[in-house]
């Protein structure tokens, strides 16, 4: 793991710390201690993906036994990997911008320079509309994770940006728009579809803002018009 994460990764987690030093030294360990790290590691997956579950089902004030009971695993082991449960709430939002950074690199070399573009600003929006909750309950302890990972965000900006470019290019995507307003054209879609009280209503929102930001002289997807 790159020091960016664990930059992003911050106060408490450290997260990458682990990480780093288990590949630096794993030749000089024996095989026991080899697999008791290997078992640390599908450990904190299982964390991760029974947090994110819960999370989305019933809220962040969930206790935390609840996200040890479905993970399979104690307490007592979830607290090692995350002692603190802002930490787990940050560990969950720095693999979901790890994941959107994979995903945008990806897209750098898709055949559709203009869906390449429309379906990550889809996918950037899906993920801030699931994870405004975990963002607020960080605000509210003091933590400010835009900042300790700005670092991935400014790396994220500059490959969305090499997406608009090649939208623009291709004839898919408005010239006149720059990559920092089109993230707050999306990011405030998002913002007002909190009082549309429905994953559909959020959706169209988007939708529009990407129309919005279609050259007129592009195409229109199939069932909708330019």
């Amino acid at each position: 793991m790159t020091v960016k994460t664990k930059t992003a990764s911050g106060y408490g987690l450290r997260v990458s710390d682990h990480r780093v030093d288990e590949s630096g030294d794993s030749d000089k360990r024996s095989p026991t201690a080899r697999r008791m790290r290997a078992d640390a590691v599908k450990n904190r997956a299982r964390i991760l993906a029974a947090a994110e579950e819960i999370f989305a089902t019933e809220g962040v004030s969930v206790p935390i036994d609840r996200v040890a009971e479905k993970a399979g695993l104690g307490v007592g082991t979830l607290y090692r990997h995350f002692p603190t449960k802002e930490a787990l709430f940050e560990a969950i939002v720095v693999a979901r911008l790890e994941t959107l950074l994979e995903t945008v690199k990806a897209q750098r070399e898709a055949t559709d320079a203009g869906e390449a573009l429309f379906s990550f600003l889809r996918a950037i929006a899906g993920q801030a509309s699931a994870k405004r909750d975990l963002f607020e309950a960080l605000g509210s302890a003091g933590i400010d994770i835009k900042s300790q990972c700005s670092e991935m965000m400014d790396e994220m900006k500059r490959n969305v940006d090499v997406l608009r470019q090649r939208a623009v290019d291709a004839g898919a995507m408005r010239s006149d728009v720059s990559t920092e307003e089109m993230f707050g054209l999306v990011m405030g879609a998002c913002q007002a579809s909190e009082h549309a009280g429905s994953e559909a209503a959020s959706q169209r929102m988007v939708e529009i803002v990407c129309d919005g930001l279609r050259s007129p002289t592009a195409t229109p997807l199939p069932g909708r018009t330019s």
